[in-house]
């Protein structure tokens, strides 16, 4: 039983004192109910505030034989040392199990990007004749120049936008607020949507400072920009798996790559930490070499 009730005022926790979204929220959730299933099954009866480390290394082993990969391993571990982190500030155990748990070593994966010229061709196999053609340009210009996550697409609001300044406004990860500057090809793009799809469509109510909309004036789902970049990628004949976060990292690279301040990257990308950032750093050789003749003081004394 103390498991249901420690997990309960976890959620409150994450929501209350992290704000954390609900997709962050289940994901914890899921994390630590993967241990009280591990509890069941073998009937241990161990209790939340009892558990040691040389359960946890047990429980490490049975999730690796159940095929669960490196990846998924280290993120069951994070979620349950973010659990028993919330059961110390709450005074329920003074001593922490999961403070020498060690998570399997992971490959830090690059993520796939693609080409200016591989967006412009992605965008170019669009059909505009059709009402969602407009719409869906408008997507993929917004995803790839303004670099949002998905859900931070679908949820974009009319309000949100300052076309005048150049400008708008994210609410992003645990409702924190960003501000993305915004080019011409962009709001021209959604300008051309407004005009020609939105303006005619009978709006659901709820969704009227939404911008981008379904058929039947409904906000989109996440699920729906899944299905539409994943059919538009068979019609331009790519060969690359792509989803929506892939514009998200080729915005991060192309900034990169151009020379942009990773600070800045990291302000309109909404990381917490620069951390989290320079995965985007993995420039060519060739790149890096030309930057540091180009601006090390020393290279520069050379050519001089």
């Amino acid at each position: 039983m103390n498991w249901e009730i420690y997990i309960r005022g976890f959620k409150s926790f994450l929501q209350l004192e992290k704000s954390l979204s609900k997709n962050s929220i289940e994901a914890y959730l899921h994390d630590v109910e993967k241990l009280v299933q591990y509890n069941d099954y073998f009937k241990l009866e161990l209790k939340a505030e009892s558990i040691k480390l040389s359960d946890l290394h047990d429980f490490l082993k049975w999730i690796n034989e159940l095929g669960m990969n490196a990846n998924s391993q280290a993120r069951i571990i994070s979620g349950i040392k973010a659990f028993y982190k919330y059961l110390i500030i709450e005074n329920i155990i003074h001593e922490n199990p999961t403070e020498l748990l060690e998570a399997p070593k992971i490959g830090r994966k690059l993520p796939d990007t693609l080409s200016n010229i591989e967006i412009d061709h992605l965008i170019s196999c669009i059909d505009l004749s059709k009402p969602e053609g407009e719409r869906n340009k408008a997507i993929i210009e917004t995803l790839f120049s303004c670099g949002l996550r998905v859900s931070e697409l679908v949820n974009l609001r009319i309000s949100n936008l300052f076309f005048d300044l150049d400008y708008i406004k994210i609410i992003g990860k645990g409702d924190k607020e960003r501000i993305v500057p915004i080019g011409r090809v962009v709001k021209k793009q959604i300008n051309l949507y407004f005009e020609f799809v939105r303006c005619h469509q009978t709006i659901k109510k709820g969704a009227e400072d939404i911008v981008f909309l379904n058929r039947r004036g409904n906000k989109l789902t996440r699920v729906m920009i899944y299905t539409l970049i994943n059919n538009l990628a068979k019609v331009a004949g790519l060969k690359k798996k792509i989803s929506p976060h892939t514009f998200r990292h080729s915005f991060a690279t192309c900034l990169i790559e151009g020379g942009a301040d990773l600070r800045a990257v990291q302000e309109m990308l909404g990381h917490e930490s620069i951390t989290t950032t320079e995965i985007y750093t993995h420039l060519d050789r060739e790149f890096l070499r030309d930057t540091i003749i180009q601006f090390h003081p020393r290279e520069n004394k050379r050519r001089n």
